[in-house]
């Protein structure tokens, strides 16, 4: 971080800076996880009789995190041992000793008010003691859908006739005769990439990476209709993919992946692309994606069909409700991001999923 107090003070449009701050559930929560609901953060003073008053000036407004998809952040210049009042639905304190959360707000010890919407950039700001239009506005937000004043649309490219129906087939025959594993997500745990299996996803997967002949037939598919139109669409070229998956989202234990991005790790920075190619698009309900930072309104390619994406955006997989949703997952990227991958290696807790080059 650069020195104290060095940033421009922010304004409305601007993008709210991300951090990793301490609260009481997740001593290294990431913030960009919260995007897709407004925020409201309060940074509060060390006095303790200003920081009583703005807690109850915001107290009333607690009810809208339940009604509303809304959080309130509460950041205190103080360690999580000197205590707080406790957490809520919707309402999370921050402990924030050395002020690092606050510099990068350009929040002086005087405090004050930022209201972010769903894609985490500013909407409104105001001084602790004077909080009106930031709490009034709080307490009147808008449906997610209708933070922009217009309909929005992700910056997502559904490409067709990316594989053939009977190559679908084939590959959904595969896993079925393989017999899919749990899948995990990757964290950064003491300085190095790992997998864990926990609660963010429920999907098994088939690795075809000894199946020479399927993923160079793949892989020619790939370069042939989707990196082209990446090309085109965002004037970049992929010259990689990495992981050569099949997976498998089913009903029968509610199958989805909750909102995340795909490159916040040390051994997933080098990501550009997510390609989400689904096998049998009409033979599941739900199963659909989202990008909460834009609205509630989900994307489906068709059979054989991908939606490309940058992996920075946030994204969610929605529950399948009926039937078992398959579909071919990879990542692309390029000489830029091989260089980081190489780079990162040695962080990367075991040797990660196949790659081969793209062109």
């Amino acid at each position: 971080m650069s020195g104290r107090w060095t940033l421009p003070p922010l304004a409305p449009g601007d993008m709210a800076p991300d951090f990793r701050g301490v609260s009481r559930p997740n001593p290294k929560f990431h913030f960009s996880t919260a995007a897709g609901r407004y925020v409201l953060m309060g940074f509060l003073p060390r006095d303790p009789s200003r920081r009583e008053a703005a807690y109850a000036a915001v107290r009333p407004l607690f009810q809208v995190c339940e009604r509303q998809s809304a959080a309130i952040f509460l950041i205190v210049p103080q360690t999580i041992e000197e205590g707080a009042p406790p957490d809520r639905h919707g309402v999370r304190w921050f402990f924030d000793p050395a002020e690092e959360i606050r510099q990068l707000y350009h929040v002086g010890p005087e405090g004050g008010w930022a209201l972010l919407d769903p894609a985490m950039r500013v909407m409104a700001l105001a001084p602790l003691e004077a909080p009106g239009p930031v709490l009034d506005r709080f307490a009147n937000l808008p449906s997610v859908d209708d933070y922009a004043g217009v309909p929005l649309v992700a910056p997502a490219l559904i490409v067709p006739r990316v594989f053939e129906p009977e190559m679908c087939r084939r590959l959904i025959d595969i896993y079925e005769k393989v017999g899919g594993q749990q899948s995990g997500v990757m964290r950064d745990i003491g300085g190095r990439t790992v997998g864990v299996i926990d609660s963010m996803k429920r999907r098994r997967d088939v690795n075809l990476g000894s199946d020479k002949a399927m993923i160079a037939e793949i892989h020619a598919r790939i370069e042939r209709t989707v990196v082209p139109m990446i090309a085109r669409a965002y004037q970049f070229r992929p010259t990689r993919i990495e992981r050569y998956i099949v997976a498998c989202y089913d009903a029968a234990d509610g199958g989805y992946f909750m909102p995340h991005r795909d490159n916040e790790t040390l051994g997933t920075a080098h990501r550009r692309f997510a390609c989400s190619i689904n096998l049998n698009a009409e033979e599941f309900e739900g199963g659909d994606l989202r990008f909460p930072e834009l609205g509630r309104r989900t994307y489906r390619p068709p059979t054989g069909g991908a939606v490309v994406f940058a992996c920075n955006l946030q994204h969610e997989a929605t529950p399948v409700t009926r039937g078992r949703r398959y579909a071919f997952l990879p990542f692309l990227y390029d000489e830029a991001g091989q260089a980081i991958r190489d780079r990162n290696a040695a962080f990367i807790e075991s040797a990660g999923p196949s790659e081969q080059a793209a062109s």
